[in-house]
């Protein structure tokens, strides 16, 4: 699955790191293979059927033209597709071998014919050149950068977290290891804000396969990344008994494994799997060769509905981050909602979240009654779920504190988490961080509210704010005493 068996196929390199330490990596990849040879993947974005319509109206009406719908047509269909602007992937690094030039595959430019900026990209769109040069994709993920806060929190190395924990995996199919009841929280799973597996979708998907090994994860997580995977096809075999979890197609390697096994020879497996995963379903030739080897028509029917399919070892890194996150979400449950709503949860509201279940429940009722929710009510109601499980897990919140609170992370303190200025909605990350500056640097008390605002240099609407919440209750306006109070 990575090279082929004949080492005939471009291998699929993907290398997750924590966001906030991308940019590192990407240098650190020019070091490894030296100056010159390594270029960010160009990417070229091109005019569309609805763009290109409207040049094409446009340059009528300027001109007060009548002109037939057929002509429209054609001049739209020969814009579509010339270049509009041009990009970078948004980890690609292509890396030229250290005996050629870029040169001799393509030139080089800066994204979008920016003159001033300081990256180099392939000119061409990388996916022209792919199977020439290597991509290497290094992605940013915030899991790494979660499990390194959960690490930093607690002191436990999460390497050394056994992967066959019985009260982790128990969350993918029930909610005693949480303590609570599946009434209490409105799932039968405790997998909220588990990455991979906290969606609603895929939330579904482990109540229809309850699974109980670490196996059957990584066949979900498979089956929640494909497209036309899980949904009229494998979701369906289950539930009519054709079919079982290990049994249904969820990863690319499946199919090339299952098939070698039914006796058809490795290359013939191998281009099977090549064709159902980039959705170009099965030729007559291979339906036959499946067929002669006792391949059931289930199977067939299910290659052909494939669009697209994920890497089995993409899964399998997935799910080893994630199932870590869920243990220390089980044993370490203060570290787990800080990190949580510090690195996940940009929507946290303080208005309506920090004080208490019924002020929680009582937003969700308003967004339930919204009917569909837009993508940002959507990310809020997924934290107001988190919440709930918190707050029924016996989690309080303490007062966002003028010299406590952290300028964008959730503390943990006295068994409650303590919410940073950030959470305050509509005070950006400059006054948050000003504020903490400001109140490390006073160390005990400011004089006043006129002190606290020359010394952290924020507006009268950031002052609104803190009042709003109590963080200045009991300061004197000014450091001015009167002499005939």
């Amino acid at each position: 699955t990575f090279l082929g068996f004949n080492g005939d196929k471009e291998p699929d390199i993907d290398l997750n790191f924590s966001g906030e330490y991308q940019g590192t990596i990407h240098k650190y990849t020019e070091k490894l293979f030296g100056e010159g040879k390594t270029f960010k993947a160009g990417t070229v974005s091109a005019i569309k059927d609805n763009i290109a319509f409207g040049y094409v109206k446009k340059y009528f009406d300027e001109r007060e033209k009548q002109v037939p719908n057929a002509e429209i047509s054609r001049l739209v269909k020969g814009c579509v597709g010339v270049k509009k602007t041009t990009g970078q992937h948004p980890g690609g690094i292509i890396v030229v071998p250290h005996d050629r030039e870029i040169y001799e595959f393509c030139p080089v430019q800066h994204p979008a014919d920016d003159p001033n900026s300081d990256i180099i990209t392939t000119h061409f769109d990388y996916h022209s050149i792919d199977k020439n040069l290597l991509k290497l994709d290094m992605l940013g993920h915030v899991d790494p950068t979660m499990i390194r806060m959960l690490q930093d929190l607690t002191g436990i190395d999460p390497t050394t977290i056994p992967l066959d924990d019985k009260k982790t995996m128990s969350l993918f199919s029930s909610t005693k290891a949480l303590g609570v009841e599946p009434e209490q929280i409105k799932s039968s799973v405790g997998s909220f804000g588990v990455p991979e597996f906290g969606t609603k979708f895929v939330r579904g998907m482990l109540e229809d396969t309850k699974p109980t090994t670490f196996e059957e994860l990584i066949r979900i997580s498979g089956l929640s990344h494909g497209t036309d995977v899980w949904l009229n096809n494998a979701e369906t075999l289950i539930k009519e008994g054709k079919a079982t979890l290990s049994e249904a197609i969820c990863t690319r390697d499946d199919i090339m494994t299952y098939l070698i096994k039914q006796g058809l020879p490795p290359q013939n497996s191998f281009k099977i799997m090549e064709s159902v995963r980039k959705g170009k379903g099965l030729n007559e030739e291979q339906e036959s060769l499946m067929r002669e080897n006792n391949v059931p028509e289930w199977y067939i029917d299910s290659c052909k509905k494939i669009k697209y399919m994920f890497p089995k070892a993409h899964a399998v890194a997935y799910v080893t981050m994630a199932f870590r996150i869920a243990w220390f979400k089980v044993y370490y449950p203060l570290e787990y909602y800080a990190s949580y709503f510090t690195l996940r949860a940009p929507d946290f509201d303080s208005e309506f979240m920090i004080f208490g279940e019924e002020k929680v429940k009582s937003k969700m009722k308003e967004l339930e009654q919204l009917g569909k929710l837009s993508k940002k009510d959507g990310d809020v109601y997924t934290i107001l779920e988190i919440l709930v499980e918190m707050y029924e897990r016996g989690i309080e919140f303490l007062p966002i504190d003028l010299y406590k609170s952290h300028s964008t992370k959730f503390l943990v303190e006295d068994g409650k988490l303590r919410p940073p200025f950030s959470s305050i909605s509509g005070l950006g990350g400059v006054a948050a961080e000003s504020l903490r500056e400001a109140a490390e640097k006073e160390g005990g008390k400011f004089m006043s509210i006129d002190d606290l605002q020359i010394k952290s240099k924020v507006g009268n609407s950031v002052l609104d704010m803190l009042q709003n919440f109590g963080c200045l209750d009991g300061m004197s306006k000014s450091n001015q005493l009167s002499l005939f109070g």
